[in-house]
């Protein structure tokens, strides 16, 4: 316990007193929810043999606020935006070309996701060879990969984060508004939503260029985005007949994020509002060693905790069939019973993720440092302008 004291303490005093550690508690917010809310709204049934996907969102409508409160995906690019137009602007203070900024940030996406996808390709071929169900690989390799598409759209935005320092917000909503005018008003076709996944996250990414600039530090800022975006989103809902899940749901005909809707990003809209409102709270809260630390180490293994926790869930998933059909992991999620028993298995996929970090975030972290060189969970709370490239705070 001493030592585990003396890291904590340590991590809180290398980190910058002009570092806003509320950038950093939203991230992980938005990690947790992204993984607590997969964790609760996944289910993998056994039918016949095979496993199918389904969620309790579907047999159980009322639990749709659970959509609300854990998809943070607007608060990821929010952060991101902020922080990768703050880290161009360093880089560029220090002389650094664009290509070597880029590099440096896209290369801790890539390396993490190789190893997801090598591990899922072995995988697949030995479920084949053993003459596994195709249906049941189909739906394991498509929750497995599905974070992927985050990381796509993400990786596109970073690279355009030169273009999108001065970009007003309005103008990818206005596209995101069009899109789903012409979609929906006058029976344009579907793949014209698709539109919407560059241009609805988009908004959420110039947010965090205008919060880069200045423009979202004073609390009325927050409280427009928030009080605009939820009065937008019940009307779209109420009157507009956009889904109330901001999450897919198998069998829907329409999903507010499969592509993105105006519906997901006027809540994204509200999402950041209520993020730029509890930056006060949290750089209060984060003053507290213990809470620093786990928010320090969230974000240095934020991409290890995003890719693998949906393997996590399907590892215990697959290891309890071993036992049989185990309530709220292999049954239909249509009762309170299967809602018990899937938070009573959190703990359990919680452990699996717990393994699968160890198992791979080395490809996180990247190539050992030399000996006598600080540690990375030193390098990486240094603060602004002087953040070397590989060590940048992750978004």
């Amino acid at each position: 316990m001493t030592g585990l004291r003396t890291v904590i303490h340590r991590i809180d005093r290398s980190t910058p007193v002009e570092r806003d550690r509320a950038v950093d508690a939203l991230r992980a917010l938005a990690i947790l929810g992204v993984v607590l809310g997969h964790w609760l709204v996944t289910a993998l049934v056994a039918d016949g043999g095979a496993l199918r996907a389904a969620s309790p969102l579907r047999y159980m409508p009322w639990l749709t606020p659970v959509s609300w409160a854990f998809q943070t995906l607007a608060v990821f690019f929010l952060v991101g935006g902020h922080v990768a137009t703050k880290s161009h602007a360093s880089a560029r203070a220090r002389g650094e070309t664009y290509g070597q900024w880029l590099r440096a940030r896209i290369g801790r996406l890539l390396r993490p996701v190789a190893a997801v996808l090598t591990l899922w390709a072995l995988a697949t071929g030995c479920l084949l060879v053993a003459g596994a169900d195709f249906r049941t690989v189909h739906t394991l390799v498509k929750l497995a990969l599905s974070p992927l598409w985050f990381l796509v759209v993400f990786a596109g935005l970073t690279a355009a984060t030169p273009l999108l320092t001065r970009l007003n917000p309005l103008w990818p909503l206005a596209v995101v508004l069009h899109v789903d005018i012409v979609r929906f008003g006058f029976g344009g076709p579907a793949w014209l939503g698709w539109v919407n996944l560059a241009a609805g996250w988009l908004v959420p990414y110039a947010l965090g260029a205008a919060w880069t600039r200045g423009e979202l530090e004073r609390p009325r800022a927050g409280w427009v985005l928030f009080g605009g975006g939820a009065l937008a989103t019940a009307a779209l809902v109420l009157w507009a007949g956009y889904p109330a899940s901001m999450v897919g749901i198998p069998g829907a005909a329409v999903s507010n994020l499969d592509p993105p809707t105006l519906a997901v990003v006027t809540f994204g809209l509200a999402q950041c509002g209520l993020a730029l409102l509890l930056r006060g709270p949290l750089r209060r809260v984060t003053r507290r060693p213990v809470v620093w630390a786990g928010i320090a180490f969230a974000n240095l293994s934020a991409m290890t905790i995003f890719l693998w926790h949906q393997t996590s869930l399907m590892a215990v998933s697959a290891a309890g069939l071993l036992a049989g059909r185990l309530p709220g992991l292999h049954t239909a999620p249509d009762s309170l019973v299967w809602v018990a028993a899937r938070v009573a298995w959190l703990p359990v996929f919680g452990c699996a993720l717990t393994l699968c970090w160890f198992a791979f975030n080395i490809h996180e972290r990247g190539p050992r440092r030399p000996t006598g060189r600080p540690s990375r969970v030193v390098r990486v709370h240094r603060g602004p302008g002087r953040t070397p490239p590989e060590a940048a705070p992750r978004a």
